[in-house]
Order: structure tokens, then sequence, then C-alpha cells
């Protein structure tokens, strides 16, 4: 007999989800895979199939009404004047995609390894002589952003300005939905920020993404040809910014964690640097820092678990689906040597992410220089911090100790 105990429990701002999601995860593919929470009534997708299915139909499941449950409770027109492009369905979508895809292109952003490389390296040359050092304070927060923050178009001195105030506005103290009056003052200045820094860019043109955001065009539905709004731009620069800093962050650090749970996997990756790129993958797949993507379903559909009903919000749980043992064989172990599969860590169908090649390029180089310079990086597992906020999973403190 079940008893209301027994009950399997989905609640995306509790200290249970931000310490450890997995447990809960594997009850939900087997007894909720297609659950209700009607504390903040959404539903959730956790099986691999259901997942890829719902980021693939974008028709049933939209974007237009927010991507966190925060925005999705929003009024839809408040949404749309965010003006960001996760948040548009196509064709509106994917006239705005083109216009940046461009320039996260796998060869766009194999042409920016010199410079991705020089800003890791001048990171971790300051921290070379240090015994213990905190991987992500000084390493894995700043750079990210600093890469990010150069293809935009943001001054050198502002551009850890950028991570802080998301940092701010991602943070949701455990049972809170929406962030901190701190958390919307921060994104409320940043999204001023930006505003005024393409106002900027029109009037002093430089080589960088925001300048050629002013001077795109965009052909709307009756065909005329349009440039974007500084609004428009505003909304682009913002995503960029916070996707740009907050991914990395938490995949690279994720990353060195698990390393360290796995010593020898980690010296494999040293000795074969051709292992590097698989290894991301893994780590993508066994600790997505994006735990879930929201939806909205604006018709009734059909999953494998069962009929997510029109008129809801929506959570595809990509932490959940990566460790599916319907699509992986033994997914809770980690293994550099699992063959390749459908990568859904950085998203899927029209809405995967625009800077996934750049991430990936980022942690692989960012793993590459740690083993150039230390044999291994000791964690100190007593003393490690998670993050609570909002879609992003990762660790906010993670303190090391340098073998060399």
């Amino acid at each position: 007999m079940t008893t209301e105990t027994d009950v399997v429990e989905f609640d995306p701002f509790s200290n249970e989800f931000f310490d450890d999601p997995t447990e809960t995860y594997r009850r939900l593919r087997d007894e909720a895979p297609v659950y209700f929470n009607e504390e903040y009534g959404f539903y959730a997708l956790s099986r691999f199939d259901d997942v890829v299915a719902g980021h693939r139909d974008w028709p049933s499941l939209s974007s237009e009404h927010g991507v966190d449950l925060s925005t999705l409770k929003m009024d839809p027109a408040l949404v749309k004047s965010l003006g960001m492009i996760i948040m548009m369905d196509p064709p509106e979508h994917d006239r705005y995609r083109a216009l940046v895809s461009r320039v996260f292109t796998p060869r766009a952003v194999t042409s920016l390894e010199p410079m991705i490389r020089d800003v890791i390296t001048g990171l971790l040359d300051e921290l070379v002589d240090a015994d213990e050092f905190d991987l992500v304070r000084d390493f894995s927060a700043p750079f990210p952003v600093e890469i990010i923050s150069r293809m935009v178009g943001v001054p050198e001195g502002e551009r850890q300005m950028i991570r802080e105030a998301l940092d701010l506005s991602l943070h949701r103290e455990p049972g809170e939905m929406d962030p901190s009056p701190e958390g919307q003052t921060a994104m409320i200045e940043l999204v001023g920020y930006f505003h005024e820094l393409t106002k900027h860019k029109r009037q002093h043109p430089a080589d960088d993404m925001l300048t050629k955001l002013t001077q795109a065009t965009v052909t709307t539905d009756d065909g005329t040809e349009t440039t974007l709004t500084d609004g428009e731009i505003t909304g682009f620069a913002t995503l960029l910014g916070g996707a740009g800093a907050e991914t990395v962050t938490k995949l690279v650090a994720n990353a060195m964690v698990t390393f360290d749970q796995h010593p020898d996997q980690w010296d494999e990756v040293q000795q074969d640097g051709d292992l590097l790129p698989r290894a991301v993958e893994e780590v993508l797949r066994y600790l997505p820092p994006s735990q879930y993507q929201g939806r909205f379903s604006k018709t009734a559909r059909e999953f494998e678990g069962g009929t997510v009903p029109e008129g809801f919000p929506v959570l595809l749980i990509t932490g959940a689906a990566t460790r599916d043992p319907r699509q992986f064989d033994d997914p809770d172990r980690f293994d550099i040597h699992r063959p390749p599969a459908l990568a859904i860590g950085f998203g899927h169908g029209v809405h995967s992410c625009l800077g996934a090649a750049l991430a990936r390029v980022e942690t692989r180089i960012a793993l590459e220089e740690i083993g150039k310079r230390w044999k291994r990086l000791e964690v100190d597992r007593s003393r490690l911090e998670r993050v609570t906020m909002s879609n992003v999973a990762g660790y906010a403190s993670v303190p090391v100790r340098a073998v060399r």
C-alpha cells in the first residue's frame, strides 16, 4: 500500500534539489515520468525520450512564455517585451538566431582559441605557485565572463560586474521561486547597463558583436527589412552575457570535482589529450550545468509517461534525462570512454544553445591548461558549497590543494 510519504516530490527550490537530486530524478523517471507539482503548478518530464520530444515539439511546448518558473508565471506580454531569443518561437526565433549564429559556428569558435587560451592561461599563471585556492572564485567564475564580454564588446574593468549581477539574479533562497529584491534590482541594472552600452556602440562603432548587431537587419513577417531596436539588442546582450558566464563556470567546476572522485580517469586524460573532448561530453551528461528548461504547453501533448494538458508550465529535466537507464548503460557511472550519444546537455532542437561550441572549447582548454600546471587538484569535499540557483546547478566554492 502506498502512503503519502511514499509519493515522489520534486521541488526545484528545495535543499534536497540543490544538494543532489539524483535519487529524486530516479523516482521521477520510474514512478512519475509526467509529474505534476501542485504547489508551483507545473508539469515535469524526466525520461530521455520525453525530454527530447519536448525540445523538438516547439509548437506544443512553447518558449514564448518564459524559460524558468519565475518568467513562466509572468504576464506573457511582459515576457515578450524582454526581447530575448530564448523566449521566442519560430519563425521570429529563427530570424533573430540567424543574426548571431555565425559568431558561434565551430569554425568561428576555432578562430577564437588563441584569445580563449590567453584569458585562461593568464588566470592560471597567477595561481601556479599557490598551494591552495578556490577553483570557482579564483578561476572558473572569472574567465568565462571575460571571454564572452570581450566578444560582446564590454570594456575591460566592467566585465566581472556582469557575472556578479547574474549570480544575484539567478540566486534562489530555498523555497523561493522568484529572485530576491536584490536579484531583481541587479537584473534591472544589468539590462540598463547593456542598453546604455548599445547606444554607445551606435555612436562609437568597434569590432565587436554589439556593434555588429546595431548594424544588422532582420526581415519581418511581411518581408520588410528593418534594423534591430536598442531594446532587442539589449535582450541579446543580456542573454549572451548570462549564458556565456554561468554555464562554463559550473561545467569546469563540475568536471574537476568529478575527476577528483575518479583520479584514474583524470590520469588518462592527462596522458592522452585526445580524450578531452569526450571527457567534456561525459561531464555534460553526468552533471549538466543546466538542469532543466522551461516551456509552456499550448496544446495537450502525449508522452511516453503520460499526458501534459494545455495551459501549464512544463520543465524538461535535462539532469534526469541524461541519467535515464532507458538510454544509457549504467548511467550513474562516470566514464570518459562512453560511446557517443545524442547530447542534450546544451539543449536540443530549435533552442539548442548558440554558444555550445564555445563552451566546449573553453572547457577543453581549461582542463588542458590545468593539467599542464598540476598533476592533480585535490578537492576538499568537506568544504564544497553548491549554488542555489534557478535552472543552473553546480558549485559556488571548490577549495583545492595543488599536487605538483
